[in-house]
């Protein structure tokens, strides 16, 4: 791999230095035959028989012995998922059958059964053990940019101060433990200058966090740049990325999420721990043979590392299951569904065993609430629904014209530059912003947070005039100085996090979108709780707030806007619904809060989808051009399969292969004359009469294994597709029969079938190719690729811009 280039534009390189032969479905444009359907003589047999002449080799027959390489797929190509599920049928019937026969064999067949669940339980302890150490890792180094314990430079500042017995109630924020740079290189942490001190450490770590990332990333895995969100959904649809969830990019991702994360760059590392989950399931994938020699059967468990990244993500293993089925899977079986929900439960249990943050708690923002909310309360909770379908249409618009300025101007020469300069005006505004200055999760932490007696947040700052210390609560509660403080640091807050995201988003680094979306939505929730707050305060006597908002009552909750919010805002971003409430729900661990969480995930999706119909990751699947049928677009067109079939009218004729009239030579010129990765399989060139399909890499590597394996084997050697070749003269060069190879059973339309039924095919059965017939003869062929092109073309789009343009 060319380590100067990356991310999207490493797969561009990669792929033109390869043959267009590889490119995703580029198949077949048959030459060389002429269609003539005036033909009315009966085809000729499929099979004849024959015994041989005596002097001529035995033929060889590949499936005695099996051809490394046979029945895989190269690099950007698209699975046959008919194919693979009928390997793994044959496969399971087979361990079947020999169960039967011996002890051993039903021991090996018990094994094989429960796999699936080993692999599941490996995932989730791996997965669970590196997103403990990520979590860990970035909180201490996102406090080591404002300063450094002296008791241990281990130790991030709440667990320094936790082993000081100088630290007490009343000052608890002051830590003698905990000393800032200004104080530790100049021996005062007040006045300017140690301002001065405290303002360029930070932005010099800052700096040098996010440069380490970007270098890493570009000079040992290009593939870990990004959320990763985008190409795991087109891996799982069924297309191949080599060395995406490799080791290497496992290994750089884990450290460079953890660089990034510390930097202070708006983003978070929740979408890039998908990836992880995913690299883990990938590489445990190849110590069980089931899973490392089918691509279908890999996928599954792809799509359950899915479910087990937003559980180690959130701490919600319901979630990301929902997470998996509604947004990422392309594939997800019932048997899937069980396995998901089973490793998820796994990932969080070892979570909560390694407990990164000390509070016996899956993810830092976790938060109960005790005041129930009214039927009134739902119109402002609507409301966020709105802002955050607007901000999440807007946000994408705006994210993709960066990222396509971005590959076509300076920016994505110099991505280490970017990185640098984003990374520079992001550190310069945020640390004079308390709300910016520290990790974007522990904002919405104190956004969620519901005041108690002993918080000492800004936003907690109100003139108590009756306190309840029984109950721990502050019932009336007057805004003081330090909420109106904190109204107008937030709202610079919120500014700078909707613009400084569109930007950082689809940088060299890995980079997440769930904590900056949420982030975005809690403020402006938290922004408007505490607006409706004092409102219900000083106006209890308007009809709107009279029977439920009563003197003394503390009847509304900043801290649960600040989480509808958020749910609205990433709602809007990915249009994650159903998946998106049981996270939110799983959070906070309130039921009561469910109808409120749907009513703004359901209007922020209705808003955005009204604004634009895609998803963020849906845009960037489109904007990088991979081949992703998306199964929630619907197909309007009065087409048919002959108006997208190639070749089309004055095109060159379809190039095929004939069952038993070619010779090796033959083959070898028409593969190297073309550059499709497969061929159909007929009588005759005069019949078209349709036999079957051979993928490309097939025959290539059945006619090198078979000259290295065979003797005598020449150019003149004859090609067989049928089961009983016929006699050969003597003295002839031993035939090739490579029945082995043939798909007998393509998927075939005829060429009046409508395009919305070919296109739901396409999607429902995964597949690279079909044929079409006229009148039971060959015609044409349509691919993925074909598909892809001629919905682009139908929404005004570029058709060429499909596969890594």
């Amino acid at each position: 791999m060319d380590n100067s280039s990356y991310c999207t534009e490493s797969l561009n390189s990669a792929l033109s230095g390869t043959k267009s032969g590889s490119s995703d479905d580029d198949m077949v444009e048959i030459t060389g035959a002429t269609l003539d359907f005036s033909v009315t003589e009966d085809v000729q047999s499929l099979d004849r028989d024959g015994d041989g002449v005596e002097g001529v080799p035995r033929l060889l027959e590949l499936l005695e012995e099996p051809v490394p390489g046979l029945g895989t797929y190269e690099d950007f190509n698209t699975i046959d998922w008919v194919r693979e599920k009928t390997k793994d049928r044959d496969r399971h019937r087979e361990i079947a059958s020999k169960s039967k026969e011996s002890t051993w064999a039903l021991v090996k067949s018990v094994c094989d059964a429960f796999s699936g669940w080993l692999l599941m339980l490996l995932i989730g302890l791996m997965s669970g053990a590196l997103a403990g150490g990520i979590d860990i890792s970035a909180h201490w180094m996102t406090d080591l940019k404002e300063g450094v314990c002296l008791s241990g430079f281990w130790f991030n500042r709440e667990h320094c101060c936790w082993g000081s017995n100088h630290t007490t109630f009343q000052d608890r924020e002051q830590c003698p433990q905990w000393t800032s740079w200004a104080q530790l290189l100049t021996g005062s942490s007040e006045g300017a200058a140690a301002y001065i001190v405290n303002y360029l450490l930070y932005v010099s770590w800052a700096l040098l966090f996010s440069f380490l990332a970007v270098t890493l990333v570009r000079a040992f895995a290009p593939y870990a740049c990004g959320s990763g969100i985008p190409e795991i959904k087109t891996i799982l649809s069924g297309f191949i990325i080599r060395g995406y969830l490799g080791k290497w990019t496992l290994v750089v991702k884990t450290v460079t999420l953890v660089l990034a994360v510390s930097s202070g760059l708006s983003l978070g590392k929740e979408g890039p721990l998908v990836h992880v989950a995913c690299c883990c399931g990938n590489i445990l994938c190849h110590l069980f043979t089931k899973y490392r020699k089918n691509e279908a059967k890999r996928r599954e468990v792809l799509s359950a590392a899915a479910a087990v990244g937003v559980s180690v993500a959130f701490g919600a293993p319901i979630g990301g299951v929902l997470f998996s089925l509604e947004e990422v899977s392309y594939y997800f079986p019932l048997k899937t569904l069980w396995r998901s929900f089973f490793a998820a439960l796994v990932a969080a249990f070892t979570l909560r065993s390694i407990n990164p943050f000390g509070d016996s708690r899956l993810v830092l923002f976790y938060v109960e609430f005790h005041t129930p909310w009214h039927l009134l309360e739902l119109i402002p909770f609507v409301l966020l629904g709105v802002f955050g379908g607007i901000w999440g249409a807007l946000f994408i618009r705006a994210n993709i014209a960066w990222c396509r300025r971005r590959k076509t101007t300076w920016l994505g020469r110099y991505p280490v530059l970017e990185v640098l300069v984003v990374t520079a005006v992001t550190g310069l505004v945020a640390f004079p912003n308390p709300y910016t200055r520290g990790s974007t999760s522990e904002l919405i932490s104190e956004l969620f947070n519901d005041c108690g007696l002993l918080d000492s947040s800004q936003l907690c700052n109100y003139d108590n005039v009756n306190v309840t210390r029984v109950s721990n609560r502050l019932p009336d509660r007057p805004a003081g100085r330090g909420v109106y403080t904190a109204m107008w640091q937030l709202a610079l807050a919120l500014v700078f996090k909707m613009l400084i995201t569109v930007v950082t988003f689809g940088m060299k680094v890995p980079s997440g979108l769930f904590i900056p979306s949420m982030a975005v939505g809690a403020i402006a929730g938290r922004l408007l709780g505490i607006g409706m707050e004092q409102l219900a305060l000083y106006h209890h006597d308007w009809l709107v707030f009279q029977g439920w908002c009563s003197p003394g009552a503390d009847c509304i909750t900043p801290g649960l806007y600040a989480m509808v919010g958020a749910a609205s805002c990433l709602g809007g971003v990915t249009r994650m619904t159903v998946s998106l409430v049981v996270i939110m729900f799983e959070l906070t661990g309130g039921l009561e809060y469910i109808v409120p969480l749907m009513a703004a995930a359901m209007t922020s999706k209705w808003v955005a989808d009204a604004l634009g119909k895609e998803g963020i990751y849906e845009a960037h699947i489109r904007l990088n051009g991979y081949p992703f049928l998306e199964p929630k677009e619907e197909f309007s067109h009065k087409t048919l399969a002959m108006d997208v079939m190639r070749p089309r009218q004055g095109d060159p004729p379809l190039s095929v292969l004939t069952q038993d009239g070619m010779s090796v030579q033959e083959a070898e010129e028409l593969v190297a004359s073309t550059a499709y990765s497969g061929f159909p399989v007929v009588v005759s060139r005069e019949s078209q009469r349709l036999v079957g399909f051979v993928l490309r890499r097939d025959l290539v590597i059945s006619i090198d294994s078979a000259r290295q394996r065979q003797e005598g084997v020449v150019s003149s050697s004859r090609i067989f597709f049928t089961e009983h070749p016929p006699p050969q003269p003597p003295g002839s060069p031993p035939p090739l029969k490579l029945r082995s190879i043939l798909d007998l059973g393509p998927l075939t339309l005829t060429d009046h079938t409508a395009m919305d039924i070919v296109v739901d095919i396409f999607r429902k059965l995964g597949l690279r190719q079909c044929l079409i017939t006229h009148n039971g003869r060959l015609l044409g062929i349509i691919t993925k690729k074909d598909i892809l092109k001629h919905l682009a073309s139908m929404a005004n789009r570029d058709p060429d811009s499909i596969l890594f343009n």
